[in-house]
């Protein structure tokens, strides 16, 4: 089975991808302050909340991804505030209350997702992609079910935040199907809060 690294070299994912459009959807809402984009693969997140104007820590164990993700970020003009941490996620120290913002998009890190959740400043925002298990015949994501989401499973984990949006579905992307499941979530609780107004796709 090849590297990260070797999969990334030979353009095997999309090497300037866009952010999701949920995110972009939310990120006006979002707490100034630091980001954390974890396992940012080629920094489909780390460079579009650069360029919105957020300090970025964008970990990845792969060098080959952080070397596009820093191509990306200096064509955009935002390689000053990216800071690029090859690191292992599993063994990784996450610091606690430190970002307004944490990104996970394709990565499994339920493992480390209560970690994750502490390193979220009261207020900030964490937003989670990622494939889910499907009944559906299916040609994008792990060719496992071992690395996918069970129905629920991310919403489930989020529950101790206040959960903004969350779905579950099928879609189409370079003409490969998938399934994926997205949550929204904010660290804060009780049963009276203010919500940010987002306009309809």
């Amino acid at each position: 089975m090849p590297t990260w690294d070797e999969r990334f070299r030979e353009g095997e994912y999309p090497t300037d991808p866009e952010p999701d459009p949920l995110l972009e959807r939310y990120v006006d809402s979002f707490p100034e302050g630091r980001a954390l984009d974890v396992a940012t693969g080629t920094g489909r997140n780390a460079v579009f909340l650069a360029s919105e104007g957020y300090r970025v820590d964008a970990l990845d164990q792969s060098r080959a991804g952080l070397e596009i993700t820093r191509r990306n970020a200096r064509e955009r003009g935002v390689a000053d505030r990216l800071e690029l941490v090859q690191t292992d996620v599993p063994s990784h120290g996450f610091p606690d209350s430190r970002y307004a913002v944490v990104t996970i998009s394709f990565y499994r890190a339920l493992d480390r997702l209560s970690d994750i959740k502490d390193a979220l400043e009261p207020g900030g925002y964490l937003f989670v992609q990622h494939h889910l298990r499907s009944s559906d015949e299916l040609d994008r994501g792990p060719s496992t079910d071992r690395y996918r989401f069970a129905a629920n499973e991310l919403l489930r984990a989020c529950l101790d935040l206040t959960v903004l949006y969350y779905d579950e579905r099928t879609e189409r992307r370079d003409g490969r199907r998938g399934a994926t499941a997205r949550v929204l979530a904010r660290n804060t609780t009780g049963g009276h809060q203010s919500y940010p107004e987002i306009a309809d796709p």
